[in-house]
C-alpha cells in the first residue's frame, strides 16, 4: 500500500525508550505538531493508565488505543509517539506502516529498567518481577518494533539533543531521496 501521510514521524519502542521525550524536542525541530497516543486517551477518558488497565483490562486499554491510533495517523505532518505495546495489533502495524515515517528507538533491558524502574505509572511493570517483565516484552515486540521500522536508532547514553539532531539529518536525507 502507498503510504498516504509520508510527513509523519511516528516514534515505536518499548516504554522508557524515550519515544515522548524524542518526539517533543524532535517536534519542536522540525515545527510539527506533537501528539501522544497515551496522553491522548487520558485526554479522552479523563482517567490515568493505570485507572484504565484496572477497570477495562488490558485489552480495554488497547481498544482505546487502536481507535486513538486511527484517528492520529489520519493527520498530516505530526510527529506521533506511540505506546509501547501498540506494535502488537496486526492493524495498528497496518496503520503505522502506511502513515509515516516510522522510528523505532531501541534501547537495552538495562537501559529500560534503569529509566522506569521508579515510575508507578506503567501497569505492566507492577508485577513481582519488573526488570525480567520488561526482558520478556522486549524479546516479544522487538520484531514488531522492527518490521514497522524505516529507521533503528539506540537510544543508550547518548544526550537526547544530540539523537534529535541525528534524526533531523537522516530524515531530511530520506526526504531528498
Amino acid at each position: 500500500m502507498q503510504r498516504t501521510d509520508p510527513d509523519n514521524i511516528i516514534l515505536v519502542g518499548l516504554m522508557g525508550s524515550g519515544k515522548s521525550t524524542v518526539g517533543r524536542l524532535l517536534s519542536r525541530q522540525l515545527h510539527l505538531p506533537f501528539h501522544d497516543t497515551d496522553q491522548e486517551i487520558v485526554r479522552r477518558t479523563g482517567v490515568s493508565i493505570p485507572m484504565i488497565f484496572e477497570v477495562e483490562g488490558e485489552s480495554g486499554f488497547r481498544r482505546r488505543e487502536e481507535q486513538v491510533l486511527l484517528d492520529m495517523v489520519h493527520r498530516d505532518g505530526v510527529v506521533l509517539a506511540t505506546g509501547g505495546g501498540i506494535v502488537m495489533s496486526n492493524v495498528n502495524r497496518a496503520l503505522i506502516r502506511d502513515h509515516g515515517t516510522v522510528i523505532y528507538l531501541r534501547a537495552t533491558v538495562d537501559e529500560l529498567w534503569a529509566r522506569t524502574r521508579h515510575d508507578r505509572n506503567r501497569p505492566l511493570l507492577q508485577v513481582d518481577d519488573p526488570r525480567k517483565k520488561l526482558s520478556d516484552l522486549l524479546a516479544l515486540r522487538d520484531p514488531l518494533y522492527r518490521e514497522v521500522a524505516d529507521m533503528v536508532v539506540d537510544t543508550g547514553r547518548q544526550p537526547v539533543q544530540a539523537m534529535v539532531s541525528y534524526l533531523v539529518k537522516a530524515l531530511a536525507k530520506r526526504a531528498a531521496r
